[in-house]
């Protein structure tokens, strides 16, 4: 078993979710957490949280992940202790809208493709240079079953799936040989703030998402992380699918 006591763990979108739930159960293993997202105050909470019950030691600091410029300098100018990044967790994306496409939003075709896809990009390509540089490190995507499968009025949102998909198994490609793992965990249906913001805050219609059936929790998927984070040095966790029970295919639901 990898020890991540110590080690430097960054997630992206760690506010709220599931990276929330995967910075509390990397610092339950002692890990220290470098964390980041749009919303500042979140984070500061969350750092209080994980060290009044951890006395984990944290590093928070507010990025918008889809603007390269900020990316890359706040990464350089991260004190050289937290640039010693052990595990990259790549969770910050969203889902905006469910349209026909030829009845899709502009806008919202914008901020999936920035942010799932060119965000993943600006966090790996500064960050995973510092990895290569020790020879060490692990790349753990957050993909989706709708990356595997499309589903109805998914188009763009699964399209980036599909992208991170490839960019992991591109990037596998790209680091053989220099010590590095990659991994994509691709959850199911997940109830956390991913309908409510889909749906552009229609509590309502978010809420129906999850009606009838039990869907996976954050913590389900942080402890699919964490287990993959957290195996020995020669084995590599490639890619975990992970659904609720209910769950057969991003549109076939067992609801009671």
């Amino acid at each position: 078993m990898f020890s991540l006591k110590n080690k430097v763990v960054f997630v992206t979108g760690a506010s709220s979710g599931i990276g929330a739930a995967c910075a509390r159960q990397f610092a339950a293993l002692g890990a220290k957490l470098l964390l980041c997202a749009r919303r500042a105050d979140r984070l500061h909470a969350l750092a209080a949280e994980l060290k009044e019950n951890h006395g984990t030691e944290s590093f928070v600091f507010a990025l918008d992940v889809r603007r390269c410029n900020d990316v890359t300098a706040a990464i350089d100018a991260l004190p050289e202790a937290w640039k010693a990044i052990s595990i990259l967790l790549n969770n910050a994306g969203l889902a905006r809208g469910l349209d026909n496409l030829h009845e899709g939003d502009a806008e919202d075709w914008d901020e999936m493709i920035d942010t799932n896809v060119k965000g993943l990009l600006y966090v790996s390509r500064a960050v995973i240079p510092l990895m290569v540089r020790r020879g060490e490190g692990h790349v753990i995507n957050l993909g989706s079953i709708a990356g595997h499968l499309v589903y109805p009025k998914g188009n763009v949102y699964c399209a980036t799936k599909f992208a991170v998909g490839a960019l992991t198994q591109a990037l596998r490609l790209d680091l053989n040989g220099s010590g590095i793992r990659v991994s994509s965990v691709d959850p199911g249906m997940v109830e956390t703030e991913f309908s409510l913001v889909r749906f552009h805050g229609d509590e309502d219609r978010a809420a129906k998402t999850y009606q009838g059936l039990e869907p996976l929790t954050a913590d389900d998927i942080a402890e699919t992380v964490v287990y993959c984070a957290t195996r020995p040095l020669h084995v590599n966790i490639q890619e975990v699918i992970i659904m609720p029970t209910a769950q057969a295919s991003p549109y076939v639901l067992h609801r009671k």
